[in-house]
């Protein structure tokens, strides 16, 4: 999942901490964890065993209006205790945050007369119940209501189907010893895109093969009154489609050059790591200004979300291109090699996110390289939107005067990707772009080395290109990840890898001196970042006056984040402030330009009229250093490895 992902902020339950912490300490000490955890919990540890007979779960999701699906399982079961659960811990999340509150109507029957449940007493995503004697299949029934005030998942033209959300499993079995038999019923005339296959359509209500439950949790759908189903590469080889559901149908269109440099995506993709992990593959790509963005990693699918313009306004869309590299990027990273303590039994059992610089550090690494090696970057775009990535751990992560980046890898279940007051000081999943930044080191370094003749792609074969077509999860750890590299050149791979992202202060930079570039500021935004700025509407777009004055901004004026100890925060100014006029003009972000500007020559302050719970207050900022963009720009004499990196491969 990507650092723009949109998941909704749930507060931290201490149970999970706890029973997290339980776990870590009985498994150092050589005890069960699952056992011991398990025994506060009541819920049964998971057993690789299979669950006798097969699930059957269907889903109404037509009633779009109100936004309810409704669920109704059978489930083959014996007699004596059940538990049955929500799932809590979502692959790709990284956290416990399965949306549990919204389950409601939680009805069990069996033979047609109620069977009583009883959420357990410690963990809410646990429902205990007795089957009586004779019963062999018991039905639940309840409802999934999607969210009402934005973040949609269902809206009057399209929907996001995700199983995770709609289903509740049996405890004391691994998930994939689980299987199932999905189906849904959809608004008439609608039509879908999924990773699972279809068995029946009858109507409006279509019947999927018998899946494992692990897998259908990974299969997602995506289904729209308008829809389009691209494929991106030849026939004869594993079908990769485009599969778009828009808000109207006009944003369905490609134009040739469009489709042209999608398909490059997914050539550049397989020649990188020379293989593929799936059988097929269906990019889920909602076009929409009312469904909710998303970028969540699938095996053999990816749930992509963007505003309904992504093709029709192109020329002005570039920092949206990124997303679709990214989340395809997670089927060899993340899917087919996973880290060890991110693999669990089930999605109920603690995940560990210690090595998600490499999950999602080099993902986002290769996110950035494949978009431009497709052409859906210019080399100019990549070098622009590097440089902003690079601007931020040059001087807007004081954070790591007391964190390493591998704590942030903490941050998904801290602070489930919940706004932060000073995110520059707290930081938060930095494991992503910080991440990258460490891979692009690793990238020059190994060019370095081989003189040319290797470098990361090398890596990307050997470690995440084994066993072409295999779809089981391959694990890996700290260690594994040193060894392969030492495979493509001998170094000190361990301690090189460490003081990046397991020290303070790291050298975050130093992969751009290494690839010939470094990095400048000047007083004029790159064309990348005044797109990336033009939509102020969206959380991911800001005013970034970062890297001079310490702040940046909504259009409105709304003060998002204030760089710790900069300018703006020696003069005392807070993040969810909104400034009013500057220097005593109205606020806007060309008044503030101006102002940043005059300050410059002159010795007088930058004057800041703040408002902040219901109060007026002016603020002098003494900051003369002018506008700051950050750009890149080429070191005389240097191997121009950067442009090697992009270059796309025949």
């Amino acid at each position: 999942m990507p650092i723009a992902t949109f998941v909704r902020p749930q507060p931290v339950r201490s149970h999970v901490v706890a029973r997290l912490a339980l776990a870590v300490s009985l498994a150092l000490a050589g005890g069960s964890a699952c056992a011991q955890v398990s025994r506060s919990t009541q819920v049964p540890v998971p057993q690789d065993t299979p669950y006798p007979g097969t699930i059957a779960i269907h889903v109404d999701a037509s009633d779009t209006r109100q936004g309810i699906f409704r669920v109704h399982e059978t489930i083959p079961v014996e007699a004596g205790k059940l538990t049955l659960l929500y799932p809590e811990w979502i692959p790709g999340n990284h956290s416990p945050s399965g949306p549990v509150a919204m389950l409601a109507g939680l009805k069990l029957s069996a033979n047609g007369k109620p069977v009583a449940w009883k959420r357990d007493k410690y963990d809410v995503y646990a429902f205990h119940l007795d089957v009586p004697a004779g019963v062999t299949s018991l039905d639940a029934d309840f409802q999934y209501l999607s969210p009402r005030d934005g973040g949609y998942e269902m809206t009057d033209r399209m929907l996001m189907l995700e199983w995770d959300k709609l289903s509740l499993y049996p405890a004391g079995h691994y998930s994939r010893d689980i299987h199932v038999t999905p189906s849904v019923t959809l608004p008439s005339g609608w039509h879908f895109g999924s990773a699972l296959e279809t068995a029946a359509q009858s109507d409006s209500t279509t019947t999927f093969k018998p899946v494992s439950y692990n897998n259908l949790v990974d299969s997602p759908m995506y289904a729209g009154q308008y829809f389009k189903r691209v494929q991106l590469n030849d026939a004869g080889q594993a079908p990769v489609h485009l599969d778009i559901v828009a808000d109207a149908p006009k944003y369905l269109e490609m134009t040739p050059e469009q489709l042209k440099q999608h398909r490059a995506l997914v050539t550049q993709a397989v020649k990188l790591f020379g293989s593929h992990h799936y059988d097929h593959y269906d990019f889920l790509f909602s076009l929409s200004d009312e469904l909710a963005g998303n970028g969540l990693e699938h095996h053999q699918s990816s749930e992509d979300g963007m505003g309904a313009d992504y093709f029709t306004a192109w020329a002005d869309n570039a920092p949206n291109r990124d997303l679709l590299a990214h989340e395809y990027v997670h089927s060899w990273n993340g899917k087919f090699r996973r880290p060890a303590d991110l693999t669990t039994p089930n999605f109920n059992v603690p995940m560990g996110d210690s090595l998600l610089w490499v999950y999602e550090g080099q993902t986002q690494y290769w996110g950035f390289v494949l978009t431009a090696r497709a052409g859906l970057w210019t080399p100019q775009q990549f070098r622009d939107a590097l440089a902003m990535v690079a601007a931020n751990y040059d001087r807007n992560r004081p954070g790591f005067q007391w964190r390493t980046l591998e704590d942030t890898t903490n941050d998904a279940t801290a602070a489930h990707r919940s706004a932060l007051p000073y995110r520059s000081w707290q930081m938060s999943e930095d494991y992503y772009s910080g991440g990258q930044m460490l891979w692009l080191a690793v990238d020059a370094k190994l060019r370095e080395l081989t003189h040319g003749k290797q470098s990361l792609d090398d890596f990307a074969k050997a470690f995440f290109g084994v066993d072409n077509g295999s779809y089981v999860t391959k694990t890996y750890t700290f260690d594994d990840v040193v060894s392969a590299l030492d495979g493509v050149a001998k170094y000190d791979w361990a301690g090189f890898l460490k003081a990046r992202a397991d020290a303070l202060n790291p050298p975050l930079l130093d992969g751009l001196a290494a690839s010939g570039w470094k990095l400048i500021y000047t007083d004029t935004p790159s064309a990348y970042e005044k797109q990336y700025n033009s939509r102020p509407e969206s959380s991911r777009h800001m005013y970034n006056f970062a890297w001079s004055i310490g702040l940046t901004l909504t259009k409105s004026g709304e003060i998002n984040d204030v760089r710790w100890n900069g300018p703006a925060f020696k003069a005392g100014v807070s993040t969810g402030a909104t400034v009013v006029a500057v220097n005593g003009q109205a606020y806007s972000s060309d008044a503030l330009k101006e102002a940043i500007t005059a300050a410059k020559t002159g010795a007088a302050p930058i004057q800041l009229l703040l408002k902040y719970q219901g109060n007026l207050q002016t603020v002098p900022v003494d900051y003369h250093g002018g506008l700051q963009y950050p750009h890149l720009e080429r070191i005389a004499g240097t191997p121009d490895y950067l442009d090697q990196i992009i270059a796309a491969r025949k």
